[in-house]
């Protein structure tokens, strides 16, 4: 893949009395084209100054966003609108107008475009039938559900045919299910359009759902960045571990038993690896500790898996895992 968006060393400063305010510092990024892309961290870390600054809606201080390899402030007024129409975006709170009704809403970014009337209308019709909600034509915003109102503003962003989608803090406003059911829109939306998809969130929960890398930003700066299954198996920084294990990581004593601890690290999720370890091997194991989670269909994550005081079986075991290509270790008394 190519990149779409490029951040060459950004920094954002707000003025504040004769002092200022470090909103971001040398951020450099890449986001490839046709990616879910997802940016994630704590509140005042930055990340939705970040999504204005990639559409230029905030100038940066210094440094460059690169939109398909041009700098967009080099371009002048005309030309960044017209770039900003390829770079479209979602809200937290929807932001709809209310004196609409819904397929005036979806409409709208075309009238602004000066698409004809009749090929606007046709062309929204579609986006509500692609959003599921082909029936709400000649309904207001006031009588549509959150989740409703959502993709309503998914077809409106999608209505001039942009090239990326940006949604900052989109599902925020939504209970589980109802989020749950828009990510796996917007998945849909990125497989069967090619659009690239940049999820700005403080929720785990969503990057594992959809995102394919992910960027972790804390006191203004990018911690780590890399695929979502490596950064949620063994997160490289202090920041990325406490988005990770939110509750602290543990640690556990094993006494004198001898154990093994399994990394999953990409494995389908729908494979039961302990269940025909357990049938294969004819030896029952206890399940000591275990923090998985299932990220696109595979597997990440640990378990810790308590062996009897055999060397033949646990040498059976070990060699059993090592075969099917897992992370495996012995670990002895305490481990993190």
């Amino acid at each position: 893949m190519s990149s779409i968006i490029r951040l060459d060393k950004l920094k954002k400063e707000y003025p504040v009395g004769k002092d200022f305010i470090t909103a971001l510092s040398d951020i450099n990024l890449e986001i490839e084209a046709g990616e879910i892309f997802g940016i994630i961290g704590a509140s005042g870390a930055g990340k939705s100054t970040l999504v204005r600054c990639l559409n230029l809606l905030e100038k940066p201080s210094d440094g460059h966003v690169y939109f398909e390899d041009v700098d967009l402030a080099t371009l002048g007024a005309k030309e960044l609108n017209k770039a900003r129409q390829s770079i479209s975006m979602i809200f937290q709170q929807f932001n709809l107008l209310m004196q609409r009704n819904v397929l005036k809403n979806v409409m709208f970014p075309m009238e602004i475009a000066k698409v004809p009337k009749e090929e606007r209308k046709k062309r929204a019709m579609e986006l509500l039938e692609l959003v599921g909600l082909s029936d709400k034509a000649k309904v207001y915003p006031a009588q549509l559900s959150g989740g409703q109102k959502q993709r309503v503003a998914i077809a409106r962003a999608l209505a001039n045919n942009p090239k990326v989608l940006l949604c900052d803090e989109a599902t925020s406003a939504l209970d589980p299910t109802t989020t749950r059911e828009v990510l796996q829109l917007i998945k849909e939306i990125n497989q069967k359009l090619g659009i690239t998809v940049v999820i700005i969130t403080h929720e785990m929960m969503v990057i594992e759902s959809i995102c394919n890398r992910v960027a972790i930003i804390a006191e203004s700066r990018i911690a780590e960045i890399g695929a979502v299954k490596d950064i949620f198996a063994k997160p490289a920084t202090e920041a990325g571990r406490r988005l990770v294990y939110p509750d602290g990581e543990r640690n556990i004593d094993f006494g004198n038993s001898r154990c093994i601890r399994i990394v999953f690290d990409g494995r389908s999720s729908f494979e039961p690896v302990i269940a025909n370890m357990i049938l294969d091997c004819k030896e029952p194991v206890n399940i000591i500790y275990a923090n998985t989670k299932n990220i696109n269909g595979t597997a990440t994550g640990e378990m810790v898996i308590q062996l009897a005081k055999d060397d033949k079986v646990f040498d059976k075991v070990f060699a059993y895992l090592k075969a099917r290509n897992l992370s495996v270790e012995e670990v002895k008394g305490y481990v993190e």
